[in-house]
């Protein structure tokens, strides 16, 4: 990476996904208008993945219903759109009630709490998909004085798990679930900023129906010529 690159460049350039050769992430929110495209989303899951999903096979029936309930103004919805303009994966926060939650060993009870529930349809997995929707909630709760990350899943949803212990959240076993937590600082300039960053870029992707992706490889073959294996002419 260049020297003479600011802080403020590398921080932008990193929300961009530049993360080596790893797979370019755009994580957009969600807003009505996404609507048809959530129960898109959630109908091309199959039976195994609704059930690690929601705790259930839910019907197409159902799922309509749960996509209809959905209140943008309480709920906050993250999705990865492919250049389709199909949602591969989508990341649903809400606002959970404290003393409705199990208090965990040595877990104080916090002030703000969201809960975090995470979908990504069978193309687009092993892709840090699922990773990048949990990290940019975490963001995003950061940023709006949430100060608690929650999860509830089976003690079978491997990939919710795997994301739970990479993010370090307390977790607790029992009879076949698994709650976790994390506790988070509070936001900062750094934080407000990668978010924002990171939401233009995302709806600059999608407008251009997922084809920025063409321009941000560009982008790493300019300040990381050693990916092509040579120097910069």
């Amino acid at each position: 990476m260049p020297a003479d690159r600011s802080e403020n460049e590398d921080a932008e350039f990193h929300a961009l996904g530049d993360e080596g050769n790893r797979a370019i992430v755009f994580i957009k929110e969600l807003t009505e208008r996404d609507r048809p495209f959530l129960l898109n989303h959630f109908k091309a899951l199959d039976a195994n993945d609704r059930y690690l999903r929601f705790g259930s096979a839910l019907t197409d029936e159902a799922i309509a219903r749960y996509v209809d309930n959905i209140d943008f103004t309480k709920d906050t919805m993250f999705g990865v759109y492919e250049s389709t303009l199909n949602i591969v994966g989508v990341g649903h926060l809400s606002l959970a009630q404290p003393e409705a939650l199990p208090v965990l060993t040595g877990c104080e009870r916090r002030e703000s709490i969201a809960e975090f529930g995470v979908s990504v349809l069978a193309p687009a997995r092993r892709l840090s998909v699922g990773t990048k929707l949990f990290e940019r909630a975490v963001v995003h709760c950061r940023n709006k004085n949430i100060d608690t990350m929650y999860i509830h899943c089976l003690a079978s949803n491997k990939p919710m798990l795997c994301i739970a212990k990479k993010a370090g959240m307390q977790i607790h076993r029992d009879h076949g679930e698994v709650d976790g937590y994390l506790k988070l600082p509070l936001g900062d300039k750094d934080s407000r900023r990668h978010e924002t960053v990171e939401e233009r870029a995302a709806t600059l992707n999608y407008i251009l129906g997922g084809k920025f992706k063409g321009s941000i490889d560009w982008l790493r073959k300019l300040f990381n010529p050693d990916i092509n294996g040579k120097p910069k002419g």
